[in-house]
Order: structure tokens, then sequence, then C-alpha cells
């Protein structure tokens, strides 16, 4: 293999460019030419293409988001679009594709793969949500963003001795909100996985009440629900005013966190290894601090699981 390319797809998350300069970087030491795709997979089918270099990826460790953009792209599930994707790396000569995104992006990994390109996913997601991996790029920096402005909400229930809800990513995951929750003292977190009863919630904010508590926080999974429809649910169960903050986008920017940035590199530099090895249709991943890889069309009909051990701490610890 002399050529390959690298795309990102879907939504972006940090660390995503760290992963894209160990590509590069380690393929380039492996004397391997890379080709940047922009736009994920609309990009491939426009044949929107370019050679990268060493210095393609300098001082790009360090930011956020991914240099070569990302674009949802509906034709690329057709094999018209497919086909027009195989047709421009036979132009460029690219005989292995790298695959930076979440599951949908693998989808489209999955079929070229089929029609004998070979190709290796690197799961880049916020939502952690990737089954067959602890982690995925993106989620420490997500996590510790959402940390961040739930410490800051937190100082204004406080001042004004209300209860805030706070919305959270995640897709239907609730990574994001059991982490965040747990590591900011929540007093419910409301994920998929487990769903809580809206009086059960009710009560532990009276009982907080009854003890003389002023401020609560309610950390939600957008998979639950809608922060403002939960919160007139609550104001029609139990008339109790909240208070609700949706983070939205601003937890996928801003610069990796050094785990991020390790997790990306190492995911990145074992992609390629893969493919020189003549793997094909795999996805990179870290298991208990190992690198480990699965078949990719074996994972995505595996169901993301979370740690409920943790989700049964944060009950103990919120009483």
């Amino acid at each position: 293999m002399k050529k390959i390319g690298v795309l990102t797809s879907g939504g972006d998350a940090p660390g995503m460019n760290a992963a894209i300069r160990a590509v590069v970087r380690k393929a380039i030491f492996n004397n391997i030419e890379v080709y940047g795709i922009k736009n994920g997979f609309q990009g491939l089918i426009e044949g929107n293409i370019e050679k990268m270099d060493i210095g393609s990826v300098g001082d790009i460790i360090q930011r956020g988001g991914t240099i070569l953009h990302s674009a949802r792209c509906k034709e690329f599930k057709t094999d018209e679009g497919q086909n027009k994707g195989i047709e421009q790396m036979k132009k460029h000569g690219i005989e292995g594709l790298i695959v930076i995104g979440g599951d949908g992006s693998f989808r489209g990994a999955v079929k070229l793969t089929e029609k004998g390109y070979p190709c290796i996913g690197i799961p880049g997601t916020i939502d952690n949500d990737i089954a067959g991996t602890d982690f995925t790029i993106g989620f420490d920096t997500a996590l510790n963003t959402v940390i961040e402005a739930i410490d800051k909400v937190r100082d204004t229930a406080s001042s004004h001795e209300r209860t805030f809800i706070i919305e959270v990513m995640g897709r239907n995951a609730g990574d994001l909100a059991l982490w965040a929750g747990l590591a900011d003292g929540a007093e419910s977190i409301l994920i998929p996985e487990k769903k809580d009863e809206l009086h059960d919630v009710v009560e532990r904010l009276k009982r907080g009440q009854e003890r003389g508590k002023k401020h609560s926080i309610i950390v939600l999974a957008e998979g639950v629900d809608n922060g403002f429809n939960y919160a007139e649910k609550i104001k029609e169960t139990a008339d109790l005013e909240t208070r609700v903050t949706v983070l939205g986008h601003l937890q996928r920017g801003g610069s990796p966190t050094a785990s991020d940035r390790v997790l990306a590199s190492r995911l990145g530099a074992e992609a390629v290894d893969l493919l020189l090895d003549g793997k094909a249709g795999k996805i990179a991943g870290i298991q208990n601090n190992q690198l480990v890889n699965h078949d990719i069309s074996e994972i995505l009909q595996k169901k993301h699981t979370i740690d409920l051990n943790m989700y049964q701490l944060s009950k103990e610890l919120s009483i």
C-alpha cells in the first residue's frame, strides 16, 4: 500500500485534528503518501482531495474542530454515491481509507470495504456512544466543557436559590450527563439508559428543601427529554419553578484535553498500522488502556452500554 486517504465525517469532536496529524505523520514515517479528503464523504464524491505532507498538519494538535471539515452526505448512502467515491479514489491512486467519526460514518466505511476498498474507522464523537472502545475522541474535552458550565450555573443557582435543569448532548447515550453529573454533585441525573420517574425527581427536590437546601442541579441527557419540556412537567406536577440551560453545540468546541490528544494520537497511528497489516473493515479503539480493534460491522450491531455502577453511586451521593 503506497497511498491512503483520511477524512472526518459527521459531527466534529475535539481531538479530530490530533488524529489527522497522527495518521499523516505515521504514514509518512512509513513512506506512504496521504491524501486529505475535505467535507467527509461529500468531498470524496466531489473529488475534494489534496495530498498532505508533514507541514499540512503542523500546529493543529491543539486545535478543536477538524481542518478537513465535515459534512453529512445522503448521497453516499446509495450505491451510486459510493461508486462515485470509489472512482475518485481510483483517480488519485488511494488504496485504503481512514474514516474518523461516529456510527453513521462507519456505515460508509463498511460499504467501501465490501466493495474492495479497505477502510479503518477511528471513533470520534463527543457522545462516547460507540461499542468496542472505552472512550471516543472528543468525549473527555466535551465532558470538561460541561463540568465548567455546570460549575458556573451552580454559582447562579446558589445566589438566587433556584433549581436549574442543565440539558447536555449525547444523542441516545447518557455518558456525558452521567459523568458530568457525578463530577459536579448533581442532585438528579437523567439518562436514557436508566430513566428516573418524574415523581422520584420531585421527591428529591422536596427532601432537599425540607432540610434547608436552597438550590439544586438536574443534569438532563437530551435522549431523555427536552429541558424546557421537563421543566414544565415539574411545574405541573409539583408547582416548583426551575430554570433551564441548554448547553448545545458549545460542548463540541474548544481545544482538546491532554487525554483526547493522546487518545487521538494513539488511535490515528494504530489505524495506519492496521491498514499496513492488511486489515480492513476494522475500528481502532481502546479498552483498559490497551489498543484494540474490532470488525466495524459487528460493532454497529452492538449497543453501547453505560456503567450503571456510576449511576447508582450518583444516587447514593445525592441523598
